[in-house]
């Protein structure tokens, strides 16, 4: 097999910066040498406004490459509670920054109405605007011996009717798959990529890659030649004691992640 070249751009997550601003995201994502941004849409105003994010954009001459709606607990107001026009005011946001990809949640089970149109007015909305919608692979509630999905259909994407799949590598150490092989599941279906670690406790740890058992280095080295998404950084750092120890926290997990890419072959 070929070794293919540095391949896919090596985002940040401004979610990998919290509890530090957006603009903090912007400054780090520069000074250590990212390629560009994922946006967490959440409390943070500036997150919510594409006029703000389009001044960070112009200041550090650094791209935003995808959005993540505001889908996670913490974000359960931002932009109200109904998650359909949630997810639509995500996607204008995305198509007024230059972000081709919005990462979401799939359904969870008791957004009844919301489930049933998902997949409808998901592929609506990426005829509409011309970005894709990458949903993301989740894990169960485990009760005792006992697996429970609080996802439709599915903590499993790749059983969904998607057209469009994000991978999470600290997901799947949370859910006990094996990232690799979820990866050749999603097939064709695979739009972008978050790199994090976890070493398969019942928590979403999302370490520095290397950290963990998600093999994230073999998931990055199968990405396939065809690959044309994103590879985003999505790391936590909320416990790090300073600015330099997150620096050096995102500054390994990019060189991990850069080495990683280096040394992919093509299929």
């Amino acid at each position: 097999m070929t070794a293919l070249g540095p391949g896919p751009r090596v985002m940040l997550s401004s979610a990998s910066v919290f509890p530090e601003p957006l603009d903090a995201a912007f400054e780090i994502a520069h000074e250590l040498g990212y390629d560009g941004l994922e946006v967490m849409i959440w409390g943070d105003p500036p997150s919510q406004d594409a006029a703000a994010i389009n001044e960070l954009i112009d200041a550090v001459q650094l791209p935003v490459g995808s959005v993540h709606a505001p889908c996670l607990l913490i974000t359960a107001r931002v932009w109200g509670t109904d998650p359909g026009p949630k997810l639509a005011r995500s996607v204008r946001l995305a198509g007024r920054i230059g972000a081709r990809t919005i990462v979401i949640h799939p359904p969870m089970r008791w957004q009844t109405r919301y489930a049933r149109e998902f997949t409808a007015g998901v592929r609506a909305l990426e005829e509409r605007s011309g970005r894709i919608i990458a949903v993301e692979n989740m894990f169960p509630m485990r009760l005792g011996d006992r697996e429970v999905s609080a996802f439709v259909p599915h903590w499993d994407v790749v059983t969904g009717p998607f057209d469009h799949l994000t991978l999470d590598t600290s997901h799947t150490a949370v859910s006990r798959s094996d990232p690799v092989e979820m990866l050749w599941r999603m097939g064709r279906r695979l739009a972008h990529v978050h790199i994090a670690d976890g070493t398969g406790k019942g928590s979403d740890e999302h370490l520095v890659p290397g950290r963990g058992i998600s093999r994230c280095t073999e998931v990055l080295q199968a990405l396939p030649s065809s690959y044309a998404g994103d590879v985003v950084v999505e790391v936590s750092t909320r416990r790090a004691a300073d600015r330099d120890e997150r620096m050096a926290d995102l500054a390994e997990a990019l060189t991990v992640t850069r080495a990683a890419l280096g040394g992919r072959d093509a299929i």
